[in-house]
């Protein structure tokens, strides 16, 4: 009777030690990077009522948070200057729980569709050119940590989810994002401070699958049932609504931030009108709002040029898209929209999976570098369409954003006029000046032998269609249109 008495007694000791340990969502670990010089968020789980104590090793400051009657704690600790200098954070409600190897650096998410989800190493059949060299290279990117977030469907948000942070090396760098990896690479070595990425995405994903329910219900007629969603969406699981944002970004709201990092649209391609422009602010927004660190930088990347339309290259339901990614980038505070159009060889009109990553994710560090960190000679803006006149069979066009260079000099491709008819044509341009100055001062000369009258211009305004413009940082013209047909 006693021995069974003691044992009771220390099963029963042993199950309040385990409820009173202090529960951390996995997110928080040995070897995350914490944002720098700011108010970062911890949080986790005790038992109801319980003070937990949360002590850092970079100043010995203690703060105290009493969880609440759901068991949740949150606080906030001031995050020294970035450097390589391990950390170490101790969580205490009676029994310490202590994380090594905690960095403090600049976080960046990213979020998407597949083509921000494809690893250094590749999917199936779609390959990351100069494989061999980037895992090689690894070795001298220590400071880029990286933390992928499980890609699951919940019917309701999640806090927490299955992950861990890993430190970057030949052995573990052909898991991470190509593109997150490539921007996080550039960046760590110019600023020479730690970089971790949280990569909260899904390949297939429409721009509603991260919309909450009620902007869902607000703003679209997607359905918000997690059995009907599933019902509509039965053969495609990918595309499905809400359950994305819910299980795979949810649980990495409460993490403090730089900014967000985007690619997406393939899935949305065929959206009537300025819906995607439209959702796609009403995503930022959403995301900002939920984040609540303001208005953080989002930048995002131009679809690519593919064969949409059942391989039709010659259709348009890709290049509508991306003009509402432009749309977009200018409706959306503090965001910025990389082109890509140059990043496709003439062989890939089927691959939806382009093989040249490390410039992606290098555009989007330029972008990043120039309006967070102070490197404003690097020059990140690709050039974009900014007036026309026509003048007898020849038409003129200026461009923004060139940075004083228009390139080539001869023989630029990707353009097409088309007269009343609207009917366009193979355009032959090349940079024209006239001295004196004028309209005609520094412009792009645009003619064809099949258009007398030209009334519109394209410019790589196709599903598959790749242009050689260029501006002086030798960043690819955005693909346009002058008229609305």
């Amino acid at each position: 009777m006693i021995k069974r008495t003691i044992i009771c007694m220390t099963l029963a000791a042993l199950s309040f030690s385990a409820q009173a340990k202090v529960r951390l969502p996995h997110i928080i670990g040995d070897n995350m990077v914490l944002q720098q010089q700011t108010d970062a968020r911890l949080w986790g789980w005790a038992k109801a009522g319980q003070t937990v104590r949360v002590t850092t090793s970079w100043n010995d400051e203690t703060l105290s948070v009493q969880a609440g009657k759901d068991g949740k704690w949150l606080v906030k600790v001031k995050t020294p200057k970035a450097s390589y200098e391990p950390l170490s954070i101790t969580f205490d409600d009676g029994e310490p729980l202590i994380i090594n190897n905690v960095l403090s650096g600049e976080v960046w998410v990213c979020a998407g569709q597949s083509n921000m989800e494809m690893p250094v190493k590749g999917f199936g059949m779609c390959p990351v050119e100069d494989y061999n060299h980037h895992v090689l290279d690894a070795a001298y990117s220590k400071g880029v940590r990286s933390v992928k977030i499980p890609s699951i469907m919940r019917a309701v948000p999640q806090d927490d989810a299955q992950c861990e942070w890993r430190q970057c090396s030949p052995k573990t760098v052909s898991e991470f994002s190509a593109t997150g990896y490539f921007f996080a690479r550039l960046l760590s070595r110019t600023l020479d401070i730690p970089v971790g990425i949280i990569e909260a995405n899904k390949g297939g994903s429409r721009v509603e699958s991260w919309l909450t329910k009620e902007n869902l219900e607000k703003y679209t007629t997607d359905p918000t049932d997690s059995v009907e969603i599933c019902k509509r969406w039965a053969q495609y699981d990918y595309h499905r609504s809400l359950l994305w944002g819910n299980g795979t970004f949810n649980p990495i709201l409460n993490y403090t931030v730089k900014g967000i990092l985007y690619y997406q649209g393939c899935s949305n391609v065929g959206d009537p009108g300025d819906q995607y422009s439209e959702r796609m602010k009403i995503l930022v927004d959403q995301w900002r709002s939920q984040f609540g660190l303001g208005e953080i930088p989002f930048y995002f990347v131009q679809i690519a040029p593919w064969a949409y339309d059942d391989g039709d290259v010659n259709g348009i339901s890709g290049a509508l898209l991306r003009e509402q990614q432009f749309k977009a980038s200018k409706i959306i505070p503090n965001s910025s929209l990389v082109c890509i159009n140059d990043l496709v060889y003439p062989y890939e009109s089927t691959q939806i999976h382009p093989t040249q990553k490390q410039p992606v994710g290098e555009r989007l560090a330029f972008t990043a570098l120039n309006r967070d960190y102070g490197y404003e000679s690097v020059l990140y803006k690709s050039p974009s369409y900014k007036d026309m006149k026509v003048d007898g069979d020849v038409v003129y066009i200026h461009l923004q954003d060139n940075y004083y260079a228009d390139a080539p000099f001869e023989d630029m491709q990707g353009f097409e006029v088309a007269g009343e008819d609207r009917v366009f044509h193979p355009a032959k341009a090349r940079h024209f000046w006239q001295p004196g100055g004028g309209y005609w001062d520094e412009a792009i000369m645009i003619t064809s032998p099949e258009v007398k009258n030209p009334v519109a211009v394209r410019y790589c305004f196709r599903n598959f269609q790749l242009g050689n413009v260029k501006n002086a940082a030798n960043l690819p013209l955005f693909p346009f249109r002058t008229d609305n047909w």
